[in-house]
């Protein structure tokens, strides 16, 4: 392994963080979301629901401190990496794809920070799922309920998860 390799990590270190990866982007794509909880079911609703899942288990990873911190620049570099791969896939051209991939990072972050602060408090998590999975336009009430409470479990089961589970991908379920 070479110097930059060490200091950016390499391909080694990324396979690592795969299982964990695979299982977010499983359960962002879990077919609930969608059917009951009206996310819509378009390349950004699926951006959004993977982008939370992400953001949660980032934040699971960030709870134990130094010793995940390392995973989780190696979940976030390995989200930017599949994200850039689809928006060539779809056609996004070399000329503006960094440009998108800059604003999901952005989105990614502003979800981190958005999450941090409402976890624990189910007004203020109701709010940030309504701006950020339904952009202000929910099917219902009742969609932005469930999506809510769903992720707010989903949260509390994986407070409880072991960070080598959770490496190895076993998610808690949703």
């Amino acid at each position: 392994m070479n110097f930059i390799e060490r200091l950016f990590g390499g391909k080694r270190s990324r396979r690592q963080i795969e299982p964990l990866y695979r299982a977010v982007v499983a359960a962002g794509r879990d077919k609930s979301w969608y059917a009951r909880g009206g996310v819509p079911d378009t390349i950004d609703g699926r951006f959004d629901m993977i982008a939370a899942v992400l953001a949660l288990v980032m934040l699971r990873l960030e709870a134990n401190g130094e010793a995940s911190r390392d995973s989780t620049v190696l979940l976030a570099e390995t989200f930017v990496d599949d994200m850039e791969g689809s928006l060539r896939e779809i056609g996004i051209g070399d000329l503006v794809v960094g440009k998108h991939v800059g604003r999901m990072m952005s989105a990614l972050g502003g979800r981190l920070g958005a999450l941090r602060e409402a976890l624990g408090n189910p007004d203020e998590l109701r709010e940030v799922v309504r701006r950020n999975i339904f952009h202000e336009k929910p099917l219902s009430e009742a969609a932005v309920d469930w999506v809510t409470e769903r992720l707010a479990a989903f949260h509390i089961r994986l407070q409880a998860q072991g960070i080598a589970d959770l490496l190895a991908g076993d998610l808690p379920p949703l």
